[in-house]
């Protein structure tokens, strides 16, 4: 049987603060804004579950690449919370880097909060280096650096 499935489209975050977000993603970590939606479902529901859900959405990412979808429900509206890193249904977005150092200090300058010094070992590829933090309202990065031969 061949697969239906062919690859990635985007991935979705629900954001309290769109503007903090969209800069965050845009000016720190350096995506482009690639579109924006204003989406309301209707009294019957869409493929979200929610009747007459509102909602904005701001997609981030790279034009022909992977796409970040930033999600602001006005209807219903988000409820506050985040998982820990073990809790079950914890997601994280993870970025590669060309230079984990570089990244890590000029990130941290802007305000990123890191759970760790970058983290290095060294594998048959070469050496790679990693470092979790989170976005302003608390989702999970990971950086990685990959090995010049292509191994993490």
């Amino acid at each position: 049987m061949a697969h239906v499935v062919t690859g990635f489209n985007h991935t979705g975050i629900v954001v309290h603060d769109m503007d903090a977000m969209v800069k965050f993603y845009t000016e720190v970590i350096g995506l482009t804004k690639l579109r924006e939606i204003e989406a309301v479902a209707p009294p019957t529901g869409d493929h979200t579950g929610f009747p007459g859900a509102k909602r904005k959405l701001v997609f981030v990412g790279y034009p022909d690449g992977q796409q970040i979808e930033l999600v602001k429900y006005y209807n219903p509206a988000e409820k506050p919370g985040h998982l820990d890193r073990n809790h079950l249904g914890t997601a994280h977005l993870c970025f590669n880097v060309s230079d984990l150092a570089k990244v890590h200090s000029e990130f941290a300058s802007k305000g990123v909060k890191f759970q760790t010094e970058p983290k290095w070992r060294d594998t048959p590829a070469g050496r790679v280096g990693i470092i979790y933090a989170r976005d302003p309202e608390g989702n999970w990065l990971e950086f990685i650096q990959p090995a010049p031969g292509g191994g993490h």
